[in-house]
């Protein structure tokens, strides 16, 4: 990339998006732009689809990074390679799906000044009953671990200060399905300073979820517990 570092920059972790990803990526574009010239960092992650094609061809109208991958790595491992190409002072973290509603930016962006993490708090989730009461309960004995002092530890609306990037990204990837849980639990753990924002939830704006399906909650539930513990035991010693 040429050109000076912008103070911003947009990651979205994208897997077979094709129908959507255009919408999204202009929805948030014109939702930011009055504010701050932003620059996206779009982690494709081994799509099927045409996602591959649509990105490149969005690539001649929008500054962006592409970090495209021939195999499925995974939500968290897209994230993180989107996170270690960060350049800007700020990183804003998105979900492509559409269900984070780019006009909350203003609220996140204003507050950037007053603490290391803004995080989104979704007070009206648009998820099934089944996802939140699991999320619920998730989030009970999360709590017993690390005492995050938010409401909603996995949303993934998060702006983040580059030093707060810098300083975790090495050690993400424990939790392969659930990375806001670990990257809020890491920066807790570490000191830094968390506000919540409220911020608007919305349906899928096309598509499925292609993680939390009934017939796999089971073995991501395991999976996560097992994190948590791994997490907490890695962070027990830092003040």
């Amino acid at each position: 990339m040429s050109g000076a570092s912008p103070s911003l920059e947009v990651l979205l972790p994208v897997h077979n998006e094709a129908e959507s990803i255009e919408g999204t990526i202009r929805e948030i574009y014109e939702a930011l732009s009055p504010r701050v010239a932003p620059r996206f960092i779009i982690c494709e992650d081994g799509s099927v689809d045409d996602t591959k094609k649509v990105l490149i061809n969005l690539s001649q109208s929008f500054p962006m990074q592409l970090v495209m991958s021939e195999e499925r790595k995974g939500y968290s491992r897209a994230v993180i390679d989107g996170m270690k190409s960060l350049e800007a002072e700020y990183l804003l973290c998105l979900d492509s799906d559409g269900q984070c509603d780019p006009k909350d930016f203003g609220k996140f962006w204003d507050a950037r000044d007053h603490q290391d993490v803004a995080i989104g708090w979704r007070v009206k989730r648009a998820d099934s009953l089944l996802r939140r009461v699991l999320s619920r309960a998730f989030y009970l004995v999360y709590q017993l671990f690390y005492r995050v002092p938010v409401h909603d530890p996995s949303c993934p609306f998060v702006l983040a200060h580059r030093r707060v990037i810098e300083s975790v990204v090495s050690e993400l990837g424990e939790m392969n399905q659930g990375f806001w849980w670990e990257f809020t639990a890491r920066v807790h753990r570490r000191g830094f300073s968390l506000r919540e924002i409220p911020a608007n939830h919305r349906g899928r704006s096309a598509g499925r979820t292609q993680v939390y399906r009934l017939n796999r909650l089971p073995v991501i539930g395991y999976q996560h517990f097992v994190a948590l513990f791994k997490i907490w035991l890695q962070t027990r010693r830092r003040p």
